[in-house]
């Protein structure tokens, strides 16, 4: 039975990276939802590095090679696929009805559309949801826990944490090699790279953001914890929060996300 490609090198580290979380606890804390401040300082660091002389770049590279229809399709490919983990999620949080809408957009994408490539959903007001385990947690009662940022995955939680585990579970891309039948190297080979293509995409996607961070950020620190949070409260609880408690983007109204996204 082929082996499932599913050991990413970025869940090891951020397994490893637990064990020195309850000695960043004791050192002084200005914010108790934050008691890993001194660790997500460095961790957020060390993103920052890694975006600025290897992702950045590569972003840009493909950005500017790629026609912009090749960049729609893939970017519309992989939110195809993300919207099994979303049909998922919906059901686990009692949306049954939009479990069924956001189903009969995979459906239709996946075959009018060609794989996802074009989003036909949207065309036909199949509107696009963002569900997580993450959110599903949450609609459960179950607590965040502090502020977390993950060495290469960004803002996140304890919570946050378990709800990436879960979805990357559902992802069909940890699983494209089993399905052809390929041998290990080749399975990790074409996981790998699929993996890789969604993150640089996603990157070129998101460059135009940085215009904004540079402008709203006295701390950028404090401002991406502060968006992460605003941002999961507020698709936690389906955009009811209060105005103040959202920390908004110029593109609020038509990236139907709600406050600005730290990615």
């Amino acid at each position: 039975m082929p082996n499932k490609p599913f050991n990413q090198p970025g869940i090891l580290i951020v397994t490893v990276m637990f064990a020195f979380l309850n000695g960043c606890a004791t050192i002084h804390v200005s914010d108790p939802k934050d008691p890993w401040e001194s660790w997500n300082r460095g961790a957020q660091s060390f993103n920052d590095g890694v975006d600025d002389y290897v992702m950045k770049p590569v972003a840009k590279g493909y950005d500017s090679v790629m026609p912009n229809f090749a960049h729609q399709a893939v970017s519309n490919f992989f939110s195809n696929l993300d919207d099994i983990d979303v049909i998922a999620n919906d059901a686990l949080q009692g949306k049954f009805s939009q479990s069924g809408l956001d189903g009969a957009r995979f459906l239709v994408n996946s075959t009018v559309g060609v794989c996802g490539l074009i989003d036909v959903g949207t065309l036909v007001d199949l509107t696009k949801h963002h569900e997580d385990f993450d959110q599903t947690l949450g609609f459960w009662g179950i607590p965040s826990g502090p502020y977390l940022v993950l060495p290469f995955f960004g803002p996140s939680s304890p919570r946050g944490f378990a709800g990436l585990l879960s979805d990357a579970a559902l992802n069909p891309i940890s699983y494209t090699g089993v399905y052809f039948g390929s041998s290990s190297a080749t399975a990790y080979a074409v996981s790998g790279g699929l993996g890789a293509l969604k993150v640089i995409d996603t990157r070129a996607n998101n460059l135009g953001l940085e215009k904004t961070i540079t402008e709203a950020a006295i701390d950028r620190y404090e401002f991406f914890k502060n968006a992460y949070q605003s941002r999961r409260n507020y698709l936690i609880h389906d955009g009811n929060v209060p105005d103040e408690d959202v920390l908004k983007s110029d593109d609020n109204n038509s990236n139907g996300l709600g406050p600005i996204s730290p990615y």
